[in-house]
């Protein structure tokens, strides 16, 4: 039976903001709207939408390559490292992307890792509204140690 682990976030969250084509301009709008929530924290993005939202926003925005370039890898890797607490992603769900397994694997990771997710602005709205976005949360994750330990066959 696996223990769970808590990582304790802390009150500046680590936030990854993604958005497919379609969906750029609504991520640009709810930002803006929620400037002052997301300032108090770092902000990372892929490529293209981390540079419209530095723009934006007047603030600074880690850039990772554009999504389908690797960006959504990267952002994933930096789940699995521990170095992202939250994620918002407005993806266009009408749409097929040549990256969608690559959203995916992204979506996945954040699922094992326990990180919250917003793929649209409803539920992005309750992440930056809620009273734990700027107190510390120790956000619960699976003991992987036995599946870490695991012998190969």
């Amino acid at each position: 039976m696996n223990k769970d682990a808590g990582i304790v976030e802390p009150r500046k969250k680590r936030i990854a903001l993604i958005a497919h084509d379609n969906k750029k301009p609504d991520l640009l709008e709810w930002a803006y709207y929620n400037r002052d929530a997301l300032k108090k924290h770092d902000l990372c993005a892929t490529g293209t939408t981390g540079k419209l939202l530095a723009n934006k926003l007047m603030t600074e925005v880690y850039c990772y390559k554009s999504g389908p370039l690797g960006g959504d890898q990267q952002i994933g890797a930096s789940i699995a490292t521990g170095d992202i607490d939250m994620i918002i992603f407005f993806w266009d769900g009408l749409e097929q992307q040549p990256h969608d397994p690559d959203v995916k694997a992204l979506l996945r990771l954040a699922v094992v890792w326990n990180i919250p997710v917003a793929c649209n602005r409803a539920t992005a709205d309750f992440l930056v509204s809620s009273p734990l976005m700027n107190n510390k949360y120790e956000r619960r994750i699976p003991d992987f140690s036995e599946y870490e330990n695991r012998k190969s066959k």
